[in-house]
């Protein structure tokens, strides 16, 4: 669900922390798109007190505007496409549902109005509103999340997790983030039903510098 988005130290990573919001970096400032191809959304919420249910979401789009040198002015844009989602479901769903208009589980997720209702609100946003460093290659990234036509803010734990200076084969910088966050999903208007109230984030993704157009 979000929406979304971004910034583990591992060995590879140089980021240091200098002054206060700068750090030493060799990937560049400027604007990343999201490599589709390399990102990974799950959510997951609790099922029956006992165990987490996960669903991923195929499709995001995310445009992330980093600046090493002051990364509170740093910001990310992401959007999720509802309809998008997997749960890998093992059985014949419409041999136990006879009576559910669904087809398919993933459907039954996506479309039910108590569930993603994505017939009518086919979108999940997440737009950053403050990004606050909170170590060498971490920050917290608050921003507004849109779920169900409600939007209220949420609070992502971002970690860098690598760069390079030319993608092999965009041939320009390119970074890794991952992040993760909870938010009640009864604020946003889903009934409490037979699963827990807190969904939990967990986003993971290449990011390409986007070059200049003349």
């Amino acid at each position: 669900m979000v929406g979304l988005a971004a910034l583990s130290s591992t060995a590879a990573v140089s980021f240091a922390q200098t002054t206060e919001g700068a750090m030493e970096a060799k990937v560049l400032a400027g604007t990343y798109k999201l490599d589709q191809t390399h990102a990974s959304l799950v959510w997951s919420v609790g099922h029956n007190n006992i165990s987490n249910y996960m669903v991923r979401f195929n499709k995001l789009e995310a445009t992330l505007k980093l600046d090493p040198a002051a990364i509170e002015n740093s910001s990310i844009e992401a959007s999720i496409d509802a309809t998008s989602l997997v749960t890998a479901y093992p059985a014949d769903y419409k041999a136990s549902h006879a009576s559910s208009p669904y087809q398919t589980w993933d459907e039954e997720i996506s479309r039910d109005p108590k569930m993603l209702n994505s017939d009518e609100f086919p979108k999940i946003t997440f737009k950053s509103t403050n990004v606050t460093p909170t170590g060498a290659a971490t920050a917290d990234v608050t921003g507004d999340l849109t779920f169900l036509g409600v939007t209220k803010p949420v609070t992502l734990k971002a970690t860098l997790n690598g760069e390079i200076d030319s993608h092999p084969f965009a041939g320009v910088p390119a970074v890794g983030f991952a992040a993760e966050g909870t938010f009640d999903r009864t604020e946003f208007g889903q009934p409490v039903g037979f699963v827990g109230t807190d969904v939990t984030i967990r986003f993971d993704g290449e990011f390409i510098q986007e070059t200049a157009t003349e």
